[in-house]
Parts: structure tokens; sequence; C-alpha cells
């Protein structure tokens, strides 16, 4: 645990109110210790690096955690079954997903995304705007066929837009596996049915961009390329989310990432809704 007189990573974060929302003996909340935390990254360890093919730096396989330079600085959502509990003695961390708004970034230094894609425009043009980077997102095996754990992080988000009065959530959402050929439909359907709204152009680091205009626009089946896409992602369309241009092939992860602006505003109406109704607000 953190030693009382030195600031930890969670000094100052706001957990007075850590539960988001509940659905039977599930809830989504933010993290309040740094045990929760290190929860969060123990599951991101195994999915991410035990059941996917990501590789591990040699502390992460040691201590069998994810984590990076930027955890310190995010707010860290879990959904934790109540009815289950962990080795030790806790209820069980099923999902996760991490936050980092504007305030904490520039203590950060910077956005975990831009060290994929040049953000600098839409921060610059959104001025004053409050930002949130959506990342980390994982859900165990056996809970991702529950509807219900996704809907609780979706709500999770939303009840932490609004209390932060966000404008902006952006962030990488990832594809599996490395060989943009083989990512030819879902790559090429995101770059031709859903780019980014004209000037808010945010366009993968040139060192490391990827075309995703594979295809022609005319010879894409949608519905075949929805069904290839992550669950993550389509979610992130449907709810009105929209795709920067060039993809990024992320080695470490072994996933091909894009880049997903969604403004809270332009969030679909019946999701917006939907939520706002499931939540009391």
């Amino acid at each position: 645990m953190v030693n009382v007189h030195e600031p930890g990573p969670l000094e100052g974060r706001l957990t007075e109110w850590p539960v988001l929302a509940t659905a039977g003996t599930l809830e989504v909340r933010l993290a309040e210790t740094e045990d929760e935390v290190e929860a969060a990254q123990r599951l991101r360890y195994r999915v991410f690096y035990e059941e996917m093919t990501a590789i591990p730096s040699p502390e992460m396989r040691e201590k069998r955690r994810d984590f990076d330079r930027f955890d310190s600085f995010c707010d860290h959502m879990l959904v934790i079954d109540r009815s289950v509990i962990d080795e030790g003695g806790q209820p069980a961390v099923v999902g996760t997903y991490r936050l980092m708004r504007d305030a904490d970034a520039d203590r950060a230094g910077g956005f975990y995304t831009s060290g994929e894609y040049d953000i600098g425009r839409i921060l610059g043009q959104l001025g004053s705007a409050n930002l949130v980077e959506l990342g980390r997102s994982c859900i165990l095996p056996e809970y991702r066929s529950r509807a219900s754990t996704m809907q609780l992080l979706w709500r999770g988000v939303m009840v932490y837009d609004l209390r932060f009065s966000i404008d902006l959530m952006f962030g990488c959402a990832s594809l599996a596996g490395t060989n943009p050929d083989s990512l030819a439909l879902p790559l090429s359907y995101l770059h031709h049915f859903h780019p980014m709204p004209d000037g808010m152009h945010v366009r993968a680091r040139p060192e490391l961009y990827v075309e995703m205009d594979r295809l022609p626009k005319e010879t894409i089946d949608p519905k075949a390329a929805l069904h290839a896409l992550p669950p993550m992602i389509k979610g992130y369309l449907r709810a009105g989310a929209s795709i920067g241009d060039g993809a990024v092939i992320d080695s470490q992860f072994d996933t091909t990432d894009v880049f997903i602006y969604f403004p809270f505003s332009k969030m679909d109406a019946r999701y917006r809704a939907r939520f706002a109704r499931s939540v009391g607000l």
C-alpha cells in the first residue's frame, strides 16, 4: 500500500462516488485503492498476455500484471462480481476500462494515444473542452457473452462523462492481428463509412502510418465488415463514433490499432436515453 506521507497514484482522485451502476450481482465502480488498481492490471495481464498474444516485459511477467507509466494518472473503471470472491478475499474484478482526463494527461506528459496518433490538431481546436481518453478495456471470457457486463461499462462511462462534463471521448481501439492485408475488409469499411468529420483530422504518426483504404468502397459488404469488427469497435460505431486516418501496428499487443473519435454530444440519441434512464439521470 502507498505510504500515507508520500503522494501516491490515487492521491487526489475523485473517489467519493465510486459505484456508478449495478446490475444483479455486478457493479461498475472506480478503483479506490492501490489493491483495486492492481486487480485491474492482473485482469489485463490475464486477457492480453495469457489469453491473447501480447508480449510482456520481464517485470510484467514476474508480477503478472499489465502496467505502464500512465496507470498512475488514470481513473480505473472496474466491473465487479459481488458473488465471486478472489484469492485476496475481495469481490472479483471481471472487467475494466482505463480513463484519463486532459488535466491528468498534463500531469502525465501527454496522452497514451499521442504515441500512435498526431492529436495536436484536435487538442488545439477544442481548446477548453473537457476530454477523456479511453483505453485498456477488457472483460473475462466467461462474462463477455453477458450483455449486462458490456452495458455496465458503457453505463459507467456515461455517468463518468456526465459528472465531469466531458465533451469528447477518444482513444485507440484494436483489431486482432498485425497483417493489414488480412484486415483489409474491416479497415477499408472503417475508412470509407466512418471517417472523422471535416476539420477534425487525426492521422497516424508518419513513421507508424498504415493505409486503411485497401478495398474500393463499392466492393465492401457493410454487414460482413461489421461482423469482422471486434465488439468494442462495433459498440463505438453504433453509439456514434468515427475513425481517424491510418492504422498503427502494435507489435507488443499483436494488434492493429485505429483511432476512435467520439464527441459526447454526438452520441446516438437511443444510446443516450437508454443509459441515462438505466442510471436515473
